[in-house]
């Protein structure tokens, strides 16, 4: 089992900047990687941005040069850093995890979500 805590979310103005951050605990072994999610109202759940144990990653182009993902493997945390905030990145943020399991299969689990709500 994996235990996913998410922080960081909250309302912030237009421009401004905000920090989520996501804390894996318990059968985190085999973890290869961590990632952001986002849901707005009446849309599918989309990609951020990834970041695998050897710090590759990833951007949706919405975020690009805006979000920074990074990660610290000693705590299994995983950050997103998103800067110049846009009312269009109002979402609920999820945290995903990507383990193997026995057999090298690859199993995920998911954070509750953290609303991200940007005011114009």
């Amino acid at each position: 089992q994996v235990q996913l805590v998410e922080s960081g979310g909250g309302l912030v103005q237009s421009g401004g900047p905000l920090r989520l951050s996501c804390a894996a605990s318990g059968s985190v072994r085999s973890l290869v990687a961590m990632g952001w999610y986002r849901q707005a109202p009446g849309n599918q759940r989309e990609l951020v941005a990834p970041i695998t144990n050897v710090g590759s990653t990833n951007y949706a182009d919405s975020v690009k040069d805006r979000f920074t993902i990074s990660r610290d493997n000693a705590k299994n945390t995983v950050y997103l850093q998103m800067n110049v905030l846009k009312p269009e990145d109002t979402a609920v943020y999820y945290c995903k995890v990507d383990l193997l399991n026995s057999l090298g299969l690859p199993y995920a689990y998911w954070g509750q979500g953290t609303q991200v709500t940007v005011s114009s």
